[in-house]
């Protein structure tokens, strides 16, 4: 639960604050009552009895009603997610030379080949899905389409070569999602890459393109700090290829998306997993003001009552 003016909260403050006002009086009362007695004091006394638990109720009502009509002009509001049927997006693959290292069993790219497929599986049928394969430059494109086969293809028919040339990746992306996104579309990127872009335009530029068209980058980092792939001269130690988070954490925090780290298949998997169940809905809030006020005002009507019918006034 979130609130629109929380600054009427700090009013609630004055709950505790007049319960123990009213405890102090209370026993101030009392010692004076004993000090002094009088007629009707030494019968109670002499019956055992106390106040009845009964001149509590309407206090506790009157309270409560007053804590509900605070938080009620604090406009309170709650988040539900609402199915996005209309959602586009664009998977942008790295299939550079890197991709094929296998420190991400069977190897990097057939991981992430995997885990799209898997995110593709998670998406409502009316949701549009593009893919764009890239390494030195964008190797095949599809724009978003309802046929998430034509989408698979381009996943599944890649192969590890070449350079990293993520800025260009990422503005074919934006150019297919700026020609199908609606007002009432979501539409997102999915960037699963594992090295430094070294080729093209700068890939943050592009994120800041992203982030102007309200089109957020969701970044995932594949590959592990040790991963390797062997040299091309035969008796040279393997050639490192870690991953770049620090890149991809930047594209996602400038594009207003979220980056992940994906160190295992599993973990990639599980990724695409969520991914698809958050870029197919939305987070929406709902203003629930009203019920808070009008508990607050049946609160107080029934303070008033039993004050009227136990003790004939508000203790």
């Amino acid at each position: 639960m979130s609130f629109v003016s929380p600054v009427w909260l700090a009013a609630l403050a004055l709950i505790p604050a007049a319960i123990a006002v009213s405890v102090i009086a209370r026993r101030r009362a009392r010692r004076y009552a004993i000090r002094f007695p009088a007629v009707s004091t030494l019968q109670l006394a002499a019956a055992g009895g106390g106040p009845s638990w009964r001149r509590y109720v309407p206090v506790a009502l009157v309270l409560a009603a007053i804590g509900a009509l605070v938080v009620a002009l604090a406009r309170p509001q709650v988040s539900y997610t609402k199915a996005v049927r209309a959602a586009s997006v664009v998977l942008v693959t790295d299939e550079s030379g890197s991709m094929a290292a296998t420190d991400v069993k069977p190897s990097r790219l057939a991981a992430a080949e995997h885990a799209a497929n898997t995110f593709i599986d998670q998406l409502p049928d009316q949701a549009r899905v593009g893919a764009v394969a890239f390494s030195t430059t964008p190797n095949a494109v599809q724009a978003p389409t309802l046929n998430h086969g034509a989408a698979r293809a381009v996943i599944d028919e890649q192969t590890a070569n070449g350079s990293t040339a993520t800025g260009e990746a990422l503005q074919v992306a934006l150019t297919l999602l700026h020609h199908k996104k609606t007002k009432h579309n979501g539409a997102a990127i999915i960037l699963v890459s594992d090295g430094a872009a070294n080729a093209g335009v700068s890939a943050l530029s592009v994120a800041h393109q992203a982030a102007a068209e309200k089109i957020p980058i969701y970044t995932v980092a594949l590959g592990t700090p040790n991963g390797t792939l062997p040299n091309p001269e035969p008796f040279a130690p393997p050639l490192g290829v870690p991953p770049d988070p620090a890149l991809m954490r930047q594209i996602a925090a400038v594009s207003h998306g979220q980056e992940f780290d994906a160190r295992s298949a599993d973990r990639l998997s599980s990724i695409y997993q969520g991914l698809g169940d958050q870029i197919g809905s939305v987070t929406r809030k709902h203003e629930i003001t009203a019920a808070f006020a009008i508990g607050g005002l049946v609160l107080l009507l029934l303070g008033a009552a039993s004050a009227t019918r136990w003790s004939a006034r508000l203790p």
